[in-house]
């Protein structure tokens, strides 16, 4: 972990407002993995004070790459920085996922922006076979930036499957059948509590990427607690334990 100043080479938006800020870092892209994060300072200013935690959406050389859309006054700030301005970065951050456990194919759950980790991920995934699952509310939410074999649902039916991304899931799991499968998921936390179930109820390997609002990043503030299923009486850290976890392992 450390604080590097880095200057913008581009930024993009790709569409509904959806912005990929392309940032030189040798030091972030030499040291980060998939599903780790970094604490960005948008501003000088007073405000906004505290860091925004941003995955990294890929990595590429040495430049990162990052993938956000204007939620507040902190994402809109970063969103009119321009070429060769600095942005302050803490990281890399937090535990990411696992890519190296015994199985053959690769299932990508992604629901809005989650899919914003998994350009990178799927860099290190080249010899697995990789099904993805792509999910929004309506047309407008769905984002297949650099994902490979995209399937789809909206929750209004505006383009491909109509109901969630989980329920697609759950109509396709014949496809996987005998084979060594590991799910990788981001998304909104709605869509994470019933993919728990469902792979709790399939006996699914799954790990996946979960969000909450931090401070420092690194565990000291304690402010961003999630639950542990093993063990109700502790909370684990978002920041410092994950924001990767086993799914089984959290109650989300």
């Amino acid at each position: 972990m450390k604080i590097v100043h880095s200057p913008v080479k581009q930024i993009i938006e790709l569409e509904n407002h959806i912005f990929l800020l392309k940032i030189h870092s040798p030091e972030i892209a030499n040291s980060i993995k998939p599903g780790q994060f970094l604490n960005i300072k948008v501003s000088d200013n007073i405000y906004p004070l505290l860091r925004r935690p941003f995955s990294v959406c890929d990595v590429e050389g040495e430049n990162i790459f990052l993938m956000f859309n204007i939620f507040g006054e902190g994402t809109k700030i970063l969103a009119h920085k321009k070429i060769g301005d600095d942005v302050d970065i803490l990281g890399p951050l937090g535990n990411g996922f696992n890519f190296e456990d015994d199985f053959d194919t690769a299932i990508i759950v992604a629901g809005g922006l989650g899919v914003a980790p998994f350009p990178f991920l799927n860099r290190y995934l080249k010899d697995k076979e990789i099904y993805s699952f792509i999910g929004g509310r309506s047309s407008k939410d769905v984002i297949t930036y650099k994902i490979i074999n995209p399937e789809i649902s909206t929750d209004d039916g505006s383009l491909g499957f109509r109901g969630t991304v989980v329920e697609l899931l759950a109509q396709n799991l014949h496809r996987i059948n005998n084979r060594k499968v590991k799910i990788f998921a981001c998304g909104p936390n709605a869509m994470l509590r019933a993919l728990r179930e469902l792979c709790l109820e399939k006996n699914l390997l799954c790990e996946a990427s979960t969000e909450c609002a931090m401070a420092c990043g690194f565990g000291i503030c304690q402010g961003c607690p999630i639950e542990s299923s093993n063990n109700p009486d502790k909370y684990l850290l978002v920041c410092k334990d994950g924001p990767v976890f086993n799914i089984s392992e959290v109650i989300i």
